[in-house]
């Protein structure tokens, strides 16, 4: 199985704020290039998502608190758990282990959808309600779900 074609960014992935949203795309890019990358490469692909990472879990604590988003600890709480294990891969790459690199992409492609579809929709649902009355509004084109 391909994982890397699996994840491809797709409307499925929307969750209906705008921010959230741009951040997901570019989470999906950025694990795609691990997935992808060569020995040679894979250290600067995993450097670059985790600079992504750290600055995506910062908006979406932000975005938390400014709106009082009441499950902020229990969401807070499951970034700390990716961002350990994130920074721990990290260091065994930069040792010289780049498989346990693709091993961190392959668990975060399984762990984006259902984080995404759970957690991140009920925060860009709260946000948007929060800032102006209603749900979000998500238009997908249409896709063929396997």
């Amino acid at each position: 199985m391909d994982i890397a074609a699996d994840l491809d960014w797709n409307d499925r992935y929307l969750i209906g704020h705008q921010g959230m949203d741009d951040s997901h795309r570019e989470f999906v890019t950025l694990v795609n290039a691990i997935l992808c990358a060569d020995d040679q490469q894979l250290p600067a692909a995993l450097e670059a998502f985790v600079g992504h990472i750290e600055e995506h879990f910062r908006f979406e604590e932000h975005l938390m608190r400014k709106f009082g988003y009441p499950a902020t600890d229990c969401h807070i709480e499951e970034h700390e758990k990716v961002l350990a294990s994130v920074h721990e891969v990290r260091a065994l790459v930069n040792a010289g282990q780049v498989g346990v690199g693709r091993e961190l992409a392959q668990a975060l492609a399984d762990w984006f959808p259902g984080h995404s579809d759970h957690m991140d929709s009920a925060i860009a649902a709260w946000v948007v309600k929060k800032t102006s009355g209603g749900a979000p509004v998500v238009l997908r084109r249409a896709m063929q779900l396997t």
